[in-house]
């Protein structure tokens, strides 16, 4: 708003009144980046007491371990389960020629479907 203010005192004064406009918006750049920076400092400052302490950084650690062991456990589980499931060779033969898929990933989407070749086909169209 104050740029807008300069450069309406300025105009009717001509020439002149045209360098010091740009004299007085170049002035109050850098007042507005200072600031700014001050604010920058602020921040970071705060950011800069903190320290993380190793006890934290441990228990951390041992929470986000344990969370990824869980994780690996219930998804060899998983695996499992769907190495039991029957599917048959014409089901398997045909979800890879009508979807152009490979055998793989045809197997796999027999397999969660619990062999229902109607539901796999479906949930791989969508």
């Amino acid at each position: 708003e104050g740029d807008v203010e300069l450069e309406l005192e300025t105009e009717p004064n001509g020439s002149g009144g045209g360098s010091d406009g740009a004299g007085g918006r170049a002035a109050e750049k850098p007042r507005k980046h200072d600031s700014g920076a001050a604010d920058l400092e602020r921040v970071t400052d705060y950011a800069e007491e903190k320290e993380i302490q190793s006890s934290n950084l441990e228990t951390a650690m041992s929470v986000i371990g344990d969370r990824r062991s869980r994780e690996q456990k219930a998804k060899q589980e998983r695996e499992k389960e769907l190495a039991k499931v029957t599917i048959k060779k014409e089901d398997l033969e045909l979800i890879m020629t009508e979807m152009e898929i490979s055998r793989a990933a045809a197997e796999r989407s027999l397999r969660e479907h619990m062999g229902n070749v109607v539901e796999a086909l479906i949930t791989l169209t969508n």
